[in-house]
């Protein structure tokens, strides 16, 4: 009888336990992330990771690795899980409906991180950069390199590449660039030898490198035997890569051919390597530790029953709403101030980089 009393006193004692570490907790976070196949995703999944466990959180972070229906599945596992918030980064925003209908029945609250979600009510919030700038960011500093390295030069040969047509931000971001470029297209500075412009001809699906260097060589193919191309809008480090693969495979950044002037964004490693080299001309940082910062501050202002702070209330209409949003600003790194803005702030070491 007393190993029985003792027995039950132990369990009683263990689920108060259980009970104490629950109340102490001040919830679950659902972190839907798209893949681990860009090295910013990864950044973004561990410092929200680090930011909410510092905040008191708990946290359950997927990849989905750029498969939809793998993403819809471990949505709908953090929903049964019993998440409270769920933070996701679309990788395609259109196919989330259903998923988030049954989120909102559970009481779960939606931030879309970074990619907007689209054709849904049940998105709270949106936190993200400002995605045409970054656009406005690329196509100057195109320009300001097509002036540095062919000034003798008219009109300039550009050639044009979007990010993913299942990605809202590749939207902005093309169009922020052609608010720049479309003037210099009109007033015959810039010429888009191969013709193709607008995102129905020039996006490529899923950010993916291969693609774009295989675009590149047929582009290089078909219009440049004859003539030079001097500039190439790329709209993420990944795509930039390839479309650098593709130019040094004819020849470009060896002996008197000039390599062209090559955008990016996300400032990933490899990328800074190749500012540092003269290959890719320039990069957008976007500082993902501050990303998560915001991300972090809303979820703590909706788990307190408050408002979280917001700047934007006009620009992301997701096809339902108009997503309450918080922008943060993109940054321009090139050979001149990256490892100011870089290395000086602890983003990389200077080891990374070497």
């Amino acid at each position: 009888m007393k190993l029985l009393k003792l027995a039950g006193a132990l369990a009683v004692s263990a689920l108060a336990l259980t009970s104490q570490v629950q109340a102490e907790g001040k919830g679950l976070i659902g972190i839907s992330m798209p893949t681990k196949s860009s090295a910013r995703w990864i950044d973004d999944g561990n410092n929200m990771v680090k930011q909410f466990q510092a905040a008191g959180y708990d946290t359950d972070l997927q990849y989905a690795e750029d498969d939809i229906p793998n993403q819809l599945a471990q949505i709908e596992n953090m929903v049964t899980k019993g998440v409270n918030v769920l933070v996701i980064a679309a990788i395609d925003g259109t196919t989330l409906s259903n998923a988030l209908d049954n989120a909102a029945a559970a009481g779960v609250k939606v931030i879309a991180y970074d990619r907007l979600i689209r054709d849904s009510g049940n998105v709270d919030y949106y936190a993200t950069f400002d995605n045409f700038k970054v656009g406005v960011i690329q196509a100057s500093s195109l320009v300001d390199g097509l002036k540095a390295r062919f000034p003798d030069v008219h009109p300039w040969n550009v050639e044009l590449f979007g990010g993913s047509p299942d990605d809202n931000n590749a939207y902005f971001f093309y169009n922020g660039a052609m608010s720049v470029l479309q003037p210099l297209i009109d007033a015959g500075d810039v010429v888009i030898g191969s013709g193709q412009t607008g995102m129905d001809k020039v996006g490529t699906l899923r950010w993916d490198g291969a693609v774009a260097q295989a675009r590149m060589d047929n582009i290089l193919s078909a219009t440049y035997t004859q003539k030079h191309v001097n500039g190439v809008l790329s709209p993420y480090d990944g795509l930039s890569i390839g479309i650098l693969s593709s130019l040094k495979g004819v020849g470009y950044g060896s002996g008197d051919l000039k390599m062209p002037i090559v955008t990016g964004q996300d400032c990933e490693v490899q990328s800074v390597k190749s500012i540092k080299a003269g290959e890719q001309y320039s990069s957008v940082f976007k500082d993902t530790r501050e990303l998560a910062r915001v991300t972090v501050s809303m979820v703590d202002a909706m788990m307190k029953g408050g408002q979280p702070e917001v700047n934007d209330t006009t620009t992301y209409n997701n096809g339902v709403k108009v997503v309450p949003s918080y922008l943060l600003q993109p940054i321009e790194i090139d050979a001149s101030n990256y490892e100011k803005i870089l290395v000086e702030s602890g983003y990389y070491t200077a080891d990374q980089l070497k």
